[in-house]
């Protein structure tokens, strides 16, 4: 069904006040999840049914626990990971502008920090370049194996541009873990290919792939070790679990750093050769099946562009309807 898109911001943020979030803290994750929902990325609004994502009531206060000029590292005390990712990239951002780089980490946090692009393009469309990594619990198999060992564990890098940011936004496992959700709220199944059963058989159930392991997104040893790259960069490097050691129901991390292009280049010049190089790239000729050849995070920002223009997006009938229900409201 089709509904407003200002009309979905105020139910998202209906419900996270429900959920025990203040106005601004609900005001920063409904961003974020809208952010995924108008770009066609399933990092939406599914997080809000079913169990939701109700504060923690034992969240404190985000607190910075070891610090230089370059580099911070953030306690997030049990708060929501998207509140605590708005204080690293503010962090992040203070000082890069005075330094050239920096690097954040946080910890302690138990949610998702939602689609991470979103942080990427902040920082790209402030003329720095971002990188982004987020850990979670066990969900993805190493290869090799079909027992869940790591986290769907995203990646996005945001470089600025003349024109659009380009913002790769990727899982290294075959798809996020709430693309099973979206999924069996759906009532359809996932891809073949996508994910194991509990006793190693390749399953399109996206129950019995919750019960067993995603599989990395080229079901081989590059994607498995890019995973295993990213788990040591929001595990140990932050202070946070990994692979089953330590609290992976309460302590999951990530990890900002922010470089400006200063350091080597003049700023302005890169925005406009990445610009030329994203124009060569379009340019290229196409196969017969190819109506446009598309940079990372192009598509989506059209898409996200022209829902926003015409203040309607469409949603899933029986997502819109657990949205209600999340709501107060009757299904």
């Amino acid at each position: 069904m089709k509904i407003k898109v200002t009309d979905l911001m105020e139910l998202a943020k209906k419900i996270l006040k429900l959920q025990g979030y203040s106005e601004e803290e609900a005001q920063t994750i409904s961003d974020v999840l809208m952010y995924a929902q108008l770009r066609g990325n399933n990092q939406g609004l599914v997080k809000l049914i079913g169990k939701g994502m109700p504060k923690n009531p034992k969240a404190g206060e985000i607190k910075i626990v070891k610090e230089t000029r370059i580099s911070a590292l953030l306690d997030g005390n049990k708060n929501q990971g998207m509140v605590v990712m708005k204080k690293a990239l503010e962090v992040a951002l203070s000082k890069a502008k005075e330094n050239g780089f920096a690097i954040v980490g946080t910890n302690n946090t138990s949610t998702s920090t939602g689609a991470i692009g979103y942080y990427a393009r902040q920082i790209a469309e402030q003329g720095y370049i971002g990188f982004v990594f987020a850990g979670s619990p066990e969900t993805v198999n190493a290869h090799g194996s079909y027992q869940p060992i790591f986290g769907t564990n995203p990646l996005a890098i945001g470089m600025p541009s003349a024109k659009d940011p380009v913002v790769l936004d990727m899982a290294t496992a075959s798809m996020a873990y709430y693309g099973l959700i979206e999924a069996k709220t759906a009532g359809r199944n996932i891809p073949h290919g996508m994910a194991y059963d509990s006793s190693g058989n390749i399953t399109t159930d996206p129950a019995k792939a919750m019960e067993g392991a995603i599989m990395p997104f080229d079901r081989g040893y590059k994607s498995s070790g890019l995973s295993l790259m990213v788990e040591i960069l929001t595990g140990p490097l932050v202070q946070a679990s990994f692979t089953g050691i330590g609290d992976t129901k309460g302590n999951w991390g990530n990890l900002i750093f922010i470089i400006d292009p200063e350091l080597l280049t003049d700023r302005d010049d890169l925005r406009n050769q990445v610009s030329q190089l994203v124009e060569k790239v379009k340019a290229t000729k196409k196969l017969p099946t190819t109506d446009e050849i598309l940079v990372p995070g192009e598509r989506g920002g059209k898409l996200a562009s022209e829902r926003k223009r015409r203040n309607e997006i469409e949603i899933e009938d029986n997502l819109y309807r657990e949205i209600i229900v999340a709501s107060g409201g009757q299904p």
